[in-house]
């Protein structure tokens, strides 16, 4: 594999070709007109335009990709995470050209795509499952029946769901038949299928994922897990590996599951099984992403193995060069995605102008963003500007260091979810490892930002006048600590 097209664009794109430089291969870029000079594009060997702004004319334009790679001649193309990623039919389309496709096969990307399809796939293996309907719903009588025999509160779910959209929780059965409406519609708009399936609402859920790794001669590992219980409108804000709950027990049978529900698909590359977690530590299969996760940098930092590497070598046929006995956690990892939203208006996007832009930089730091200063946030994609992501040898010693990094990262133009993030790492729930993907409804709130903002304001004020004082000479710096120097 000598020439690579990254059907992506921004951080993931970059970060793609940043590891196959190293490996000695050419990259190919493909971008929409407003990101002609974008990080990644200037970054890789060749670059191609292939639409206008709108992703549909672009970055989800599977045959004009395929097109400009057979016209390069491109060996392997990688689709990043998003846009054509979990796509069977791009997926097969590549591989019909005669190119690579640097991922898993049409067959695990379309099983595990819909939730029906992958429960199904799984039974066999004996993993714990919410308990609820194992086919799809559509009467609301059936529905009724399976409401008594689990019992409330549910969740109705679309099978070909993600990011929270065509899912429904009711909380008693007058409810089921309007929520079940909704749920109906919503997917079907969002996804093209209505097809839902109702199970057991877990009310105090973790949401822990494992990191499988699969190659083409039948061996399959796990990279241990992440915590991704931050979320909110179920997407995850910050994540960290590895969980602060999970003992070695469970962290051993959760990964043991997670290898079974690969080989169930026979899954090669990189993917991450879901699974939910309850109060007291029983564990639940949710789903498979058959791709490169946004969070996979904490996975990368406790193990010190490059997924995307994995992903070229495993793609070119080549067996893994480790086993499950050669892997093992050193240290702890952070990562916080850094949006262009508004937290104090309902994180609403917040498009501009990077008019500054400095990243920080400091011992077990990392940066994976597609930005510089100057540039505009796009109107057209998702605005997370990077992730923001620490290391330290323990838990507390990458919740320092990220605390700092978010201090030291200056972004001036648009509105960010720095605060937020520093919001949650300070949190007492956060610090104590007991929280839940309910942390954001049951904590934060515009006042709780602002006054942690004023009280941030006040110590620095403070601190600033500490050394006013001292350098005008040690009797006033004297005067004004005895009368409690002005704050903590």
């Amino acid at each position: 594999m000598k020439k690579i097209l990254v059907a992506n664009r921004g951080e993931i794109a970059l970060r793609v070709m940043r590891t196959a430089r190293r490996m000695g291969i050419k990259t190919v870029a493909v971008y929409s007109e407003v990101d002609r000079r974008s990080p990644h594009v200037l970054f890789a060997d060749e670059a191609v335009c292939i639409g206008p702004p709108p992703s549909s004319q672009s970055y989800l334009m599977g045959q004009k990709i395929i097109e400009v790679a057979l016209s390069l001649g491109v060996d392997g193309i990688h689709p990043g995470y998003g846009f054509l990623s979990e796509n069977a039919a791009f997926a097969q389309a590549v591989t019909d050209a005669g190119i690579i496709f640097i991922g898993p096969s049409p067959y695990s990307i379309e099983v595990m795509g819909s939730k029906l399809a992958a429960k199904e796939a799984v039974k066999k293996f004996n993993i714990p499952m919410v308990p609820g309907t194992e086919g799809a719903v559509s009467d609301v009588e059936e529905a009724i029946e399976v409401g008594r025999t689990v019992g409330y509160p549910l969740l109705v779910k679309a099978s070909a769901g993600g990011g929270g959209k065509g899912m429904r929780i009711v909380e008693n059965e007058a409810e089921l038949a309007s929520q079940m409406e909704r749920a109906i519609s919503e997917a079907t708009s969002a996804f093209g299928d209505g097809s839902v399936f109702i199970e057991k609402y877990v009310g105090s859920p973790r949401h822990i994922e494992i990191q499988v790794l699969a190659d083409q001669h039948g061996n399959t590992v796990h990279l241990f897990e992440r915590e991704c219980s931050v979320q909110r409108r179920h997407q995850k804000v910050v994540e960290e590996a590895p969980s602060a709950i999970l003992t070695p027990e469970i962290r051993m049978a959760m990964g043991a599951d997670a290898v079974k529900v690969a080989q169930s698909c026979d899954y090669t590359g990189a993917g991450t099984v879901e699974f939910l977690v309850d109060e007291n530590l029983n564990y639940y299969f949710l789903e498979m992403n058959t791709r490169l996760q946004v969070e996979h940098p904490v996975s990368e930092l406790i193990t010190g193995v490059d997924l995307v590497e994995q992903q070229i070598r495993v793609a070119r046929g080549e067996k893994l060069s480790f086993s499950q006995s050669d892997l093992s956690i050193k240290g702890h990892a952070l990562e916080l995605r850094v949006y262009a939203e508004d937290p104090l208006n309902d994180f609403l996007p917040s498009i501009g102008n990077l008019s500054t832009y400095r990243r920080p930089i400091g011992e077990g730091i990392r940066v994976d963003d597609g930005f510089e200063q100057g540039m505009d946030i796009p109107i057209y994609y998702d605005p997370m500007i990077a992730k923001l992501i620490a290391f330290g040898k323990d838990r507390t010693e990458a919740i320092a260091r990220l605390l700092r990094a978010i201090a030291d990262y200056e972004i001036e133009g648009v509105a960010t979810t720095l605060p937020f993030g520093r919001f949650v790492l300070e949190h007492e729930a956060f610090l104590s490892g007991k929280f839940d993907t309910h942390f954001v409804q049951n904590y934060f709130t515009k006042e709780a930002l602002t006054a942690g903002e004023a009280d941030e304001d006040a110590v620095a004020a403070a601190l600033a006048l500490q050394v006013y004082l001292k350098e005008k000479g040690g009797c006033m710096y004297r005067r004004w600590a005895e009368r409690g120097g002005g704050g903590k």
